[in-house]
């Protein structure tokens, strides 16, 4: 397992989610993204809970943030080697990024996310 320092990890992420479109992230809403040391349970590299985009509707209003968690620890289990690390968080984030605007598990690995 590779070791890459919380600080360095969190650059990634950050990394990441600037790497998505302009015309794609201005209309990300009421969503955080949040990087964890560990996931609730193995082989879990990130998690998105909230309403998609695609749910909401005139009674979305006043809810706390949807939530993408990118889990540190496990993404590190998986790589070899400090690119490998870059690629596995870019695609992490991109894939709970995609359960935002309301795309399914079975899309995302269609576009190999």
């Amino acid at each position: 397992m590779i070791t890459v320092s919380p600080e360095q990890f969190e650059e990634l992420v950050g990394e990441a989610l600037d790497s998505i479109p302009e015309v794609l992230a201005r209309q990300m809403r009421n969503v955080a993204v949040v990087v964890e040391p560990e996931a609730p349970y193995a082989g879990l590299l990130g998690l998105y809970e909230g309403v998609p985009l695609t749910g909401r509707g005139e009674w979305y209003s006043g809810v706390l943030p949807d939530r993408i968690s990118i889990y540190r620890a496990e993404i590190l289990k998986i790589c070899d080697s400090y690119e490998d690390v870059v690629r596995e968080v870019r695609t992490t984030v991109i894939h709970e990024v995609g359960h935002h605007f309301g795309i399914d598990d079975d899309r995302l690995h269609e576009l190999g996310w």
